[in-house]
């Protein structure tokens, strides 16, 4: 997903690139901790979709597994969560990505609110 351009956004469109943000944040140093331990993410995985999917799942097995017999260690974490050069490709149609971002932002003012995302308003 995108984010709204700046220029111009109203509350709803302000409040989704604020949630989308966050998200992405979280993501990235999810992935970072994984790819921090596990070589099989510093490249790209030429396997099925499904199989890529049973991969994911056994690293974060095998690091909860590892977290929960060796500790949990901060200060190693710290330097996991900068993943800045991400390369962003597409595989969607335009007007489908669209549909989803226009969801997701309804979603984020209804149901989906949560109380610390007026920070951004």
């Amino acid at each position: 997903l995108r984010p709204y351009p700046q220029r111009g956004l109203n509350d709803k469109r302000r409040i989704f690139n604020y949630r989308l943000s966050r998200a992405r944040r979280t993501v990235e140093c999810a992935f970072g901790v994984l790819a921090n331990k596990w070589r099989v993410f510093h490249t790209t995985i030429l396997v099925s979709p499904e199989f890529v999917d049973d991969i994911i799942k056994s690293c974060c097995i095998l690091h909860n597994f590892v977290r929960k017999r060796d500790g949990y260690n901060y200060e190693d974490m710290e330097s996991e969560c900068h993943l800045d050069d991400i390369e962003v490709i597409g595989t969607g149609s335009r007007t489908n990505g669209i549909e989803v971002r226009e969801a997701f932002a309804e979603y984020f003012i209804n149901e989906g609110a949560v109380p610390f995302q007026n920070r951004v308003l």
